[in-house]
């Protein structure tokens, strides 16, 4: 488990090892998701590769490309 402290503005520094379990550095941008009244931060650049994967699934067997030299 790890502690972070809020401060007058609102805000934390992530723990390092939070950070490294992530994936983030810094720049990098967390999402927060609330999933069953919880709050879940996650890796924002993840979460858009996920979804772009997402919106691509079965493109290339609707389009009847089977191999790479199809594309």
């Amino acid at each position: 488990m790890e502690l972070a402290k809020i401060t007058k503005r609102g805000q934390i520094t992530i723990p390092a090892e939070i950070r490294k379990r992530l994936g983030v550095k810094d720049g990098d941008k967390v999402i927060f998701l609330e999933e069953n009244g919880r709050i879940i931060m996650e890796n924002a650049a993840m979460i858009s590769l996920k979804n772009a994967q997402d919106a691509f699934a079965g493109e290339a067997e609707r389009l009847g490309l089977k191999t790479e030299q199809d594309m």
